[in-house]
């Protein structure tokens, strides 16, 4: 079992690109959750875009590729590292940093948009996240997300079946006690000066033991995701905020 969680992320960058390797799932979840974020932002080429919590790059080059300017910061060290040579191998712009999601390196209203996958239910202190990311956001600026509720259902198919009976992922790799509750995180967002909030869940998995067991036995058989978008926010969802036009002073006290 994994100890530290973010672990796990340090000891996959040097394999973070090889399709064999277990994190290489996470790239193939992208032109599925843009299916969702495309109706939020339906133009990327020409916004700055910061990844929060990018990894070794998979977020930041499929958003370079169609456009985006594109910056990305990660905790882990030997992941930027991996982000850096595969961008440039790609022949890719793309600016790297080491750095916390808790304390941003970047000047205030740097971005015009801010994204924030398979993320928050890793750090320690979303809130502190979810505030620094309003900060670096132009006013207007919009704020793309997913993340993992913190119910039974999540605690079922997160944890004991993909981590402990399946093992399609890492055992410890996620912690119940740091998922987000919806309602947690629409508070947060309103007290960073967010607006506009758009939540749905993010079907993987199917709804009922048969479906989830269906869609896993088609991952492993074609290494393909399907992807529903609905009202169940029972495990993972997605969103979307939009930071007020009003100015910070006018703003929600932090």
């Amino acid at each position: 079992m994994i100890r530290n969680n973010l672990q796990f992320y340090d000891q996959q960058a040097a394999t973070w690109w090889e399709e064999g390797a277990t994190i290489f799932a996470l790239h193939r979840l992208n032109p599925l959750r843009f299916l969702w974020f495309d109706r939020q932002v339906p133009q990327w080429r020409g916004l700055r875009v910061l990844d929060v919590g990018c990894g070794g790059g998979y977020s930041c080059e499929f958003l370079a590729r169609r456009g985006a300017l594109v910056t990305g910061i990660d905790r882990s060290a030997p992941c930027i590292e991996a982000a850096r040579v595969h961008a440039a191998a790609m022949g890719l712009t793309i600016t790297y940093h080491a750095g916390l999601a808790e304390s941003l390196p970047f000047a205030a209203e740097r971005f015009d948009v801010v994204l924030c996958v398979d993320v928050l239910e890793h750090v320690e202190h979303p809130q502190t996240v979810i505030r620094e990311i309003g900060r670096v956001l132009v006013p207007g600026g919009v704020f793309c997300f997913d993340t993992i509720n913190r119910t039974f259902r999540s605690r079922l198919i997160m944890i004991w079946l993909l981590e402990h009976l399946l093992r399609l992922i890492p055992a410890g790799i996620h912690d119940w006690d740091r998922f987000v509750p919806p309602d947690d995180l629409r508070r947060w967002l309103a007290t960073s000066g967010f607006e506009a909030m758009a939540i749905e869940g993010m079907d993987l998995f199917g709804r009922g033991p048969l479906r989830t067991l269906g869609r896993l036995v088609h991952y492993l058989r074609t290494g393909s995701l399907q992807v529903r978008f609905d009202q169940d926010l029972a495990v993972m969802f997605i969103g979307s905020a939009r930071l007020s036009l009003s100015p910070a002073a006018d703003r929600p006290i932090r």
